[in-house]
């Protein structure tokens, strides 16, 4: 079983910068892939940002590529997710999801377990 907590979300200008992240419990946090998604009302979650146990494979939406940052730290079983040069569009409720598997896993589907979610907010 594994908690997941983010943290960090908040309101930005556009072109602003947030990091969240997302604590987890349990001491076998090396052994999930850890994914970012992110929704908004009305909208299907999408994924944002996806990265494999060991940190050595990565993918990004489109959407996000060249602005958003994911990275882990399994010593202290946390992800995070520098989000540079923020627009409105990326205003939505941010979660992370973690998943018993190796390799990096794009897309909810697969994902064992889920945080509450943090809201982002950029004004224009």
């Amino acid at each position: 079983q594994v908690q997941l907590v983010e943290s960090g979300g908040g309101l930005v200008q556009a072109g602003g910068s947030l990091r969240p992240s997302c604590a987890a419990s349990g001491r076998t946090f090396s052994m999930y892939a850890m994914g970012w998604f992110r929704q908004t009302p009305g909208k299907e979650r999408e994924s944002v940002a996806a990265i494999s146990w060991g940190g050595s494979r990565i993918s990004y939406a489109d959407s996000v590529k060249g602005r958003f940052t994911i990275s882990r730290d399994n010593a202290k079983n946390t992800v995070y997710l520098q989000m540079n040069s923020l627009k409105p569009e990326d205003t939505a409720v941010y979660y992370c999801a973690a998943a018993r598997v190796s390799t990096v896993l794009v897309g909810p589907a697969g994902y064992d377990y889920w945080g509450q979610g943090t809201q982002v907010t950029v004004s224009s």
